[in-house]
């Protein structure tokens, strides 16, 4: 797509939002000038599924004293399900995401303005995905917070055998699995169950740790 059009596509719903709540607003793009566009339309965070494959997108956010969240993906859009293979996907992403991280620091980035994200289903098999969110503790050890899109994707169907429509409870018992497993954000479609869900799964872990009962 025209970035042209793709920011004239974005800029007016993100005004909407803007007018009708104060709470953060994320754009995807790839594209530092959509990003550019999105910012001044107010938006707080871009969500870059290049990981700043556009050289001028780390200067944007800065400029605009934003949010930048930085994702893994294989490959491009059109050809990253096509047979992706890793010696070892969570050391891979892990090391992929650390670099990405250290190109915006040097960029001038602060580092607690950046969020990362491992793009489950982004260039990766069911064992892939099913491997980064069992290692999310490795990436958590980055020192960002890791943020995760999971709800009613193809790997709840696969675990569950169930179709788009039907994903709600496979994409709840991930997201209660990946908040005890240090997920910081989840991007979800069904949020008043998964704020109930995690809320749940926090305050079990918090005692867990009261009463010396820490589990692995």
């Amino acid at each position: 797509m025209d970035p042209a059009v793709e920011s004239a596509r974005v800029t007016p719903v993100i005004r909407a939002l803007r007018a009708a709540s104060g709470a953060p607003i994320s754009v995807d793009t790839r594209r530092a000038s959509v990003a550019r566009a999105a910012l001044e339309a107010s938006a707080d965070i871009v969500n870059d599924i290049s990981a700043l494959g556009d050289p001028e997108m780390a200067e944007v956010v800065r400029r605009a004293g934003a949010g930048l969240v930085l994702m893994h993906m294989r490959g491009e859009p059109a050809t990253m399900q096509d047979a992706p293979a890793y010696a070892d996907v969570v050391a891979e992403v892990a090391e992929f995401l650390r670099a990405r991280l250290d190109r915006a620091v040097a960029a001038g980035l602060a580092p607690e303005a950046v969020a990362l994200d491992p793009g489950i289903g982004f260039g990766k098999t069911f064992e892939h995905n099913l491997a980064l969110m069992a290692g999310l503790p490795r990436l958590a050890a980055l020192g960002r917070p890791v943020l995760l899109g999971v709800s009613r994707k193809s790997v709840v169907g696969m675990l569950t055998g169930r179709g788009a429509g039907e994903r709600m409870a496979g994409s709840l018992g991930l997201a209660s699995y990946l908040a005890l497993r240090g997920a910081a954000v989840l991007r979800v479609h069904d949020v008043k169950e998964t704020c109930d869900i995690v809320r749940v799964a926090d305050r079990m872990r918090h005692e867990e740790s009261t009463h010396g009962l820490e589990l692995d």
